[in-house]
């Protein structure tokens, strides 16, 4: 066996929970590679919901779909992840975070630890039982330690009999690696509003 890099282990993740005929979510779409990739996971019987703030990753996102001619698979809405609840009404069996700043943009604009702790309380009250939330955490940012930290509290504080809470990281890579965070729910539990 060899270990997956991080981002090949999110994917691995998502394999395992989403299918045919499935609600998935990107909730930051960056560039749309994860979007395609759920988009291809789903297939015509299911539905992505995909999510940025940034009209350059809607954009990029849309086009990396309609190079694939899987547009109808998914909406990319140009709206933060917070929201999700807004839009998704469905079970969800599977969504990905890529938490930072999207690539070859202006890195002032990333993720916070608010509006990323409120998408995921909203996500686990519409993921099935059985499917997974996966966040790539990149914290070598200015803010990113502080949404690490954030984040790690509130999952770390989830009730271990109904999500499963993982981390996933190489402990002898230099600065400031990412590293996965991957959410399983393994049984209904009443959230707080």
């Amino acid at each position: 066996m060899r270990l997956e890099r991080v981002l090949q282990y999110a994917q691995t993740l998502l394999q395992s929970a989403v299918g045919n005929g499935d609600i998935a979510v990107d909730a930051t779409a960056g560039n749309g590679h994860d979007t395609l990739f759920l988009a291809e996971l789903v297939g015509d019987d299911g539905f992505v919901y995909a999510f940025d703030v940034q009209k350059q990753a809607v954009d990029a996102t849309l086009h990396r779909l309609l190079d694939h001619a899987l547009e109808h698979r998914a909406i990319v809405l140009n709206d933060g992840h917070e929201n999700v609840a807004k839009y998704v009404d469905k079970p969800v069996s599977g969504a990905i975070f890529n938490l930072g700043y999207l690539p070859g943009s202006d890195h002032e604009v990333i993720t916070r630890p608010n509006t990323t702790i409120q998408a995921l309380e909203s996500l686990l009250q519409l993921l099935k039982i059985g499917g997974i939330v996966v966040l790539v955490i990149y914290h070598g940012h200015e803010g990113g330690k502080e949404e690490r930290d954030e984040v790690i509290r509130f999952v770390s504080a989830l009730p271990q009999k109904s999500i499963h809470v993982l981390r996933y990281e190489f402990l002898n890579q230099k600065n400031d690696p990412p590293f996965v965070i991957a959410l399983e729910k393994v049984k209904e539990y009443p959230f707080e509003s």
